[in-house]
C-alpha cells in the first residue's frame, strides 16, 4: 500500500504541522486508558454509574432521517437508555464515508467512536483502543479477524454480509425466469430474458458513484473459489490469479460477468448518469431486474416504494463442484479512540456491546448476525434463496503474512477490496467503448500483480494461467 501510504502520510504530516494536538494517531489526552475488555462486559451490571456523552461518528446517514423505513438512530438510542439513562450518545454520519471518515480519522476531530475506515491492519493500534485478544472474543462474536492485528482485535463488527445480487422478482417473473441461475452463462441468458420481454433495464451498475462498483470485489474470495483461504493464503502465493481456470470460477469469471454484460447491451443505456439514490426507488417500482451489492442493499430497496415483496435476494452466479458459496464478511466495524478518556472508552465499548448483543440491528438492517449469543443466531428472510449454500468466513492470514495482501494490493495498484472502484469502472467503460477486449484487461491485470510478487520476493506456488 506504498504509493496510498505516501498520500495519507503527507496529509497526516500537514495536520501535525498546524498542531500535533489534532494527530489521532500520536497524542494522548492525558486520560487514563481503560483496561475493561469486551468479553468482561456484563450488560446492565458493568458501568451503570458511568455519566457522560459519547460520540459517534456512522457511515448510516440513513437512520438519521426521522422517515426512515426501520429503526433510527434515536430508537436504538432511547433504548439503550432504559438499561444506561447516564450515558449519552451523539451521533454524526458523513456521506462519503470512505474518504470523509479518513479526513477525519488523521484529524483527529471524530469522537469516542467510528466506524472503522480503510486503515492497514499495521496502524489501527495508532487509533483504536483494543477491545481484548482472538482468544478472548472469539466465543463471543462473528468475524473477530476482520479488524485484528497480532492476536489483538480494535474492531467489532455492526453487521455481517453475505454477498450475491440483488433482483426484483416480479421482473424475472415477467421474463420467464423460474430458476434462479448458479452460472456466468445461466446469468447472461436470464438477463436477455429480461431484456426481450420486459421494459427493465437487466443489471444497473451504479457505474457513477464508484463506490458501488467495488461490490464486484467482494466475489473473488469464497464465493468464486469455494475456498475460506484463498483470499488470506491462497491468493499471496498465486501468479497470473485473474486468468481463466477454465472451470466458469475464480476472478476471471466474477469480472467477466460484468464485461459481458455490458458489452451485450444488458446494462443502462449511459452508465456515466446512473443514479444510486434514484436506483432503489427504481428497483423497487420494477423498473430495474438486478444489481450487483452486498446484502447491506436488500432493506434499503425494500424501503424505497411500495413493492418491498419483489425485492429479493440471490446468491452470485457462480458454481464450484456443483456448489454455491456465498463469502460472509464484516460490515463496517466499531472502533473506540484510543486517546478518549477512560469513562467515555467505558461506556463506547459498553455501547457497542448492547448495539451487537441486545438492539437486533444486525438482523434489523437484514444482516448476518454478529453476536454468536444462541437468541441472535438467525438469518433474516433476505437470505430465503440462500438455503442450499455454503457461508464462508475467512480465515486469518498465517503468521507473518498478516501484511503481506495489503503489501500486494499496493504495490500492483489494484486495490481489491481496497476503494478499487476505478479500475472496476475501466470494465464498464472498455466494454461499453469496445476499445479494450477482457483478455487484455485480465492481461494487464496479472501483469501488475505479478510485479508486485517479484518487488516482494513472495513464493510462487500456483499457476492459474489458461488461454
Amino acid at each position: 500500500m506504498k504509493a496510498l501510504k505516501k498520500i495519507a502520510a503527507a496529509a497526516v504530516a500537514g495536520v501535525c504541522a498546524i498542531g500535533l494536538a489534532a494527530c489521532g494517531g500520536g497524542q494522548s489526552n492525558g486520560g487514563e486508558q481503560t483496561d475493561l475488555t469486551y468479553d468482561k462486559i456484563e450488560l446492565g451490571t458493568t458501568g451503570k454509574d458511568i455519566k457522560t456523552t459519547i460520540k459517534l461518528y456512522s457511515h448510516r446517514t440513513d437512520l438519521l432521517k426521522d422517515d426512515y423505513n426501520g429503526t433510527t438512530w434515536k430508537q436504538y438510542i432511547a433504548e439503550f437508555n432504559k438499561m444506561y439513562p447516564g450515558i449519552k450518545v451523539d451521533v454524526t454520519a458523513g456521506t462519503d464515508y470512505a474518504n470523509s471518515a479518513l479526513t477525519r480519522l488523521q484529524g483527529g476531530d471524530w469522537g469516542d467512536i467510528m466506524m472503522i475506515p480503510a486503515v492497514d491492519a499495521s496502524e489501527l493500534g495508532n487509533y483504536f483502543l483494543s477491545y481484548g485478544t482472538v482468544d478472548q472474543l472469539k466465543d463471543q462474536i462473528h468475524y473477530v479477524y476482520g479488524q485484528h492485528y497480532k492476536g489483538k482485535v480494535y474492531g467489532i463488527a455492526s453487521t455481517g454480509n453475505a454477498v450475491g445480487i440483488v433482483y426484483n422478482k416480479a421482473v424475472f417473473d415477467k421474463a420467464g425466469v423460474t430458476e434462479l441461475p448458479k452460472t456466468p452463462k445461466e446469468f447472461n441468458e436470464a438477463l436477455k430474458a429480461v431484456k426481450a420481454k420486459t421494459n427493465a433495464i437487466p443489471l444497473y451498475t451504479n457505474y457513477a458513484a464508484g463506490w458501488t462498483m467495488g461490490a464486484w470485489d467482494s466475489y473473488v474470495g469464497g464465493t468464486a473459489t469455494g475456498s475460506d483461504t484463498y483470499m488470506s493464503r491462497d491468493l499471496l502465493h498465486t501468479k497470473n490469479p485473474f486468468s481463466d481456470p477454465g472451470d466458469g470460477t475464480h476472478m476471471y469469471n466474477v469480472y467477466k460477468v460484468l464485461y459481458d454484460t455490458v458489452a451485450d447491451g444488458l446494462t443502462e443505456d449511459d452508465y456515466s448518469t446512473t443514479d444510486w439514490e434514484g436506483s432503489k426507488t427504481k428497483m423497487n417500482n420494477g423498473e430495474i431486474a438486478t444489481m450487483v451489492l452486498g446484502s447491506w442493499a436488500v432493506s434499503q430497496i425494500k424501503g424505497a416504494g411500495e413493492h418491498a415483496d419483489d425485492v429479493r435476494y440471490m446468491p452470485f452466479p457462480i458454481t464450484v463442484d456443483g456448489k454455491q458459496y456465498t463469502s460472509s464478511a464484516p460490515d463496517y466495524a466499531y472502533g473506540i479512540n484510543k486517546d478518549s478518556s477512560k469513562d467515555k472508552q467505558e461506556a463506547a465499548m459498553i455501547f457497542v456491546k448492547w448495539m451487537t448483543d441486545k438492539s437486533g440491528f444486525s438482523y434489523n438492517e437484514g444482516g448476518l448476525p454478529v453476536s454468536k449469543l444462541p437468541e441472535n443466531d438467525k438469518l433474516p428472510d433476505a437470505y430465503a434463496d440462500f438455503k442450499d449454500v455454503t457461508f464462508l468466513e475467512d480465515k486469518p492470514a498465517v503468521e507473518g503474512e498478516e501484511d503481506l495482501f495489503n503489501d500486494l494490493n499496493s504495490d500492483s495498484e489494484l486495490a481489491i477490496n481496497a476503494g478499487g472502484d476505478a479500475r472496476v469502472q475501466a470494465i464498464v467503460e472498455h466494454a461499453a467503448n469496445k476499445d479494450m477486449s477482457y483478455w487484455d484487461m485480465v492481461d494487464e491485470w496479472n501483469g501488475k500483480w505479478n510485479q508486485a510478487l517479484e518487488d516482494e520476493g513472495v513464493e510462487v506456488k500456483y499457476d492459474t494461467v489458461t488461454k
